[in-house]
C-alpha cells in the first residue's frame, strides 16, 4: 500500500529532506500526529513544530516560534501581519539540513522549553457589536431578545454579521424576519451545517 501524500508537501519533492528532518525530531520527545492531514509534533498533545514541503523549499515551523531567541536568524513570519506566533525555517537541500542539524535541535529544544513554560499567544476575545438596527429587533421582541441573549458569543455573531452585512434596509429587514424565528428557538445561524 503506498504512503498517503503528505498535504503540507506541496511538490513531493523533498522526500530525503523531510526525511532527514524527521531524524531529527526523532531525537526528541515530541510525539508525531496527523493533524491537517500531515505531520504534527506535539508535547503534552500541544502543537510545537510543523514540516512541510513547498516549491521552492522544505520548511520546519514553529506554532510559537515568535518566542524563539533565533539567535542565528534562521526564522521568517510566512504571512506577515497576519500570522502572530508562527515562524518558518527554510530549507533549500539536504545538505542544509545536515549542516544545522544541531542548530535545527537546539531550536526544537528551546520550543518544547517555551511549550512548558505556557508561552503562547492568546487568541484575542472578538468583542460583540450590536447594530441599531439589530438593537432595535432585541427592544421589541422580548422573546427574541431572550433567545438570542441565550446563543452562545459566537452563535451572536454570526447572526450579527448576516444582518448587518446586508446594504439595504429592506434586505436587513427580510433577513431578520428569517432568523427571528430560529434565535427565538435557540438555533444558530449555520447549525444545519455543523455535524
Amino acid at each position: 500500500m503506498s504512503e498517503k501524500k503528505n498535504p503540507w508537501d506541496k511538490s513531493g519533492q523533498w522526500p530525503e529532506e523531510m526525511n532527514a528532518l524527521k531524524a531529527i525530531i526523532d531525537k526528541t520527545e515530541l510525539v508525531e500526529m496527523t493533524k491537517w492531514g500531515g505531520p504534527v509534533y506535539t508535547i503534552d498533545k500541544k502543537n510545537v513544530i510543523g514540516i512541510g514541503g513547498f516549491k521552492s523549499y522544505v520548511a520546519i515551523w514553529f506554532w510559537n516560534g515568535v518566542f524563539l531567541k533565533d539567535s542565528a536568524k534562521k526564522l521568517v513570519n510566512a504571512n506577515e501581519g497576519v500570522t502572530k506566533g508562527l515562524r518558518q525555517w527554510r530549507f533549500a537541500s539536504k545538505s542544509e539540513i545536515d549542516n544545522d542539524e544541531a542548530l535545527i535541535l537546539h531550536y526544537i529544544n528551546e520550543a518544547i522549553a517555551n511549550e512548558r513554560a505556557g508561552l503562547a499567544i492568546k487568541p484575542k476575545k472578538k468583542e460583540t457589536v450590536i447594530s441599531a438596527f439589530f438593537q432595535s429587533a432585541l427592544d421589541s421582541d422580548a422573546e427574541f431578545k431572550n433567545g438570542f441573549e441565550k446563543l452562545t458569543p459566537f452563535k451572536q455573531r454570526e447572526y450579527l454579521e448576516y444582518i448587518d452585512t446586508a446594504k439595504q434596509e429592506k434586505t436587513k429587514a427580510t433577513r431578520l424576519e428569517k432568523i427571528t424565528p430560529m434565535v427565538k428557538s435557540g438555533i444558530g445561524l449555520n447549525d444545519k451545517y455543523r455535524q
